[in-house]
């Protein structure tokens, strides 16, 4: 078998293991990483990506038909579903091609096949061995799949079945009110098709603050969408020409006729055919168990991004793929913080969230301020036609650290990082409301949200 030796071998390319093999290249490592499939992983080529530009077809769709509201007139309008599918694959491609040309320019070597592990610092890829100084496991997640609730492409979807649909569904249910979930929902009702979400917690987007999720919910029910919390989908009839859901809500049991399912109800970690059981890898389900600084406990050997567990979010993976790189140069990089990580929902209206929510910050022990701004209270929210939403700021009150922030609205995906840099920084709501903040922007409602906290807003 052939044999090459390297400073780091990175197993998977997606936005965890490619950012660390640049990162370890730039600091002078001889670096090799190896992918099974796509460069770029899930995120570029079948998540992240891709349904962002679905969404923002179905965005502009939608805009085009309050054309009215904007003194417009526009007529005949309509779309082309595989030309919408069409461009998103399209610019996946780019980018999964603009992933090459960067590993490329940084002298990383690309080995393209499946890896498995014959120690913590030799890496067997069908005849080749890579020996490395140490490696970095990037092997991320896939969607988890329950019994009987299984995708098989035709009328029961997974997110990658989604992207790009055999048909149009008129009658569609999503399984699992994830992130996943509420964007491909927000997605396929704009462009009119007859949305049930069901959620087995008792509200959609248990992960966001419980405020910021009811807010959503009243949007998506405006809009169209069913929502069903509380409730399990226990059985699918798959038949010839629809699926029959059985639906339990509390003991209510019901069946819903639909065209297409599609189950977003998690993910899980790509941990098989590696050979960790064999190293003595700790797994707790399907995830790696790793340290602050993504060390597995095995000498040399690392696990970044979603394979090493929650937060499952990208710039969470690039981000200690970074640190992961730094560490194996030699250097001291600090670790990443879980509670200072953004999450983002790109449905409409979006959703975005950094830190304790309310009630985590009161379970916590924290003494609390809150401070709230709505969104019909900004002249630039209104002028764009966006007045629905709502920015939400904790404090602790002796303190006056910037607790979590957590926003509903058009473009607060975007507005996020300024609390994010705030949280990382360890800003005080002296700090924020010191700051000048342009006008007008939709950024002024983080000011006056935090200036709310202290009784103190000027415009509500």
């Amino acid at each position: 078998m052939a044999s090459q030796t390297f400073d780091m071998v990175v197993v998977g390319a997606g936005p965890g293991g490619y950012v660390a093999a640049i990162r370890g290249a730039q600091l002078g490592l001889t670096v090799c990483v190896v992918e099974r499939e796509h460069l770029g992983g899930i995120c570029l080529n079948w998540g992240c990506i891709p349904t962002k530009a679905l969404l923002r077809s179905a965005e502009v769709f939608h805009l085009m038909q309050r054309a009215g509201e904007f003194g417009l007139t526009a007529e005949g309008l309509g779309f082309d579903l595989d030309r919408v599918v069409a461009r998103s694959r399209g610019i996946a491609k780019q980018l999964n091609q603009g992933v090459g040309h960067l590993l490329k320019k940084n002298g990383v070597t690309v080995v393209m096949g499946e890896a498995r592990l014959e120690g913590p610092r030799r890496v067997v890829v069908g005849d080749r061995v890579l020996e490395a100084g140490a490696v970095v496991l990037a092997t991320g997640a896939r969607a988890r799949d329950l019994p009987g609730l299984e995708a098989d492409g035709k009328r029961v979807w997974s997110y990658r079945h989604a992207l790009q649909p055999p048909h149009m569904p008129k009658r569609l249910l999503v399984i699992g009110s994830g992130a996943i979930g509420i964007e491909f929902a927000s997605f396929y009702n704009a462009l009119g098709a007859e949305v049930t979400v069901v959620e087995v917690m008792d509200r959609i987007l248990p992960a966001e603050d419980a405020e910021i999720a009811a807010f959503a919910r009243k949007q998506f029910v405006k809009q169209g969408m069913t929502v069903l919390e509380g409730a399990t989908v226990t059985a699918l009839d798959r038949q010839a020409g629809e699926v029959v859901a059985s639906v339990d809500k509390s003991g209510d049991k019901s069946r819903l006729a639909v065209d297409a399912v599609i189950s977003a109800v998690g993910i899980v970690g790509n941990v098989e055919g590696l050979g960790l059981e064999e190293l003595g890898v700790r797994v707790e389900k399907t995830h790696v168990v790793t340290d602050r600084h993504c060390r597995t406990g095995v000498d040399g050997l690392y696990a970044i991004g979603d394979l090493a567990g929650a937060p499952w979010l990208a710039h969470k993976a690039s981000h200690e793929g970074v640190m992961v790189a730094e560490l194996i140069a030699g250097g001291d990089p600090h670790p990443v913080a879980p509670d200072s990580i953004a999450g983002c929902t790109y449905c409409q209206p979006q959703v975005a969230s950094v830190g304790l929510t309310e009630a985590e910050a009161k379970a916590a022990g924290h003494e609390i301020r809150v401070g709230r701004f709505p969104f019909i209270g900004n002249g630039k929210a209104i002028a764009l036609g966006e007045a629905e939403g709502m920015v939400k700021t904790i404090f602790d009150a002796k303190t006056g650290a910037l607790l979590g922030a957590h926003m509903v609205g058009a473009e607060v995906t975007e507005l996020i990082q300024g609390y994010v840099i705030g949280r990382q920084l360890e800003t005080t709501e002296e700090d924020l409301m010191q700051t000048v903040f342009p006008h007008p922007t939709l950024s002024e409602m983080m000011h006056e949200s935090v200036l709310d906290a202290w009784g103190r807003a000027i415009h509500f």
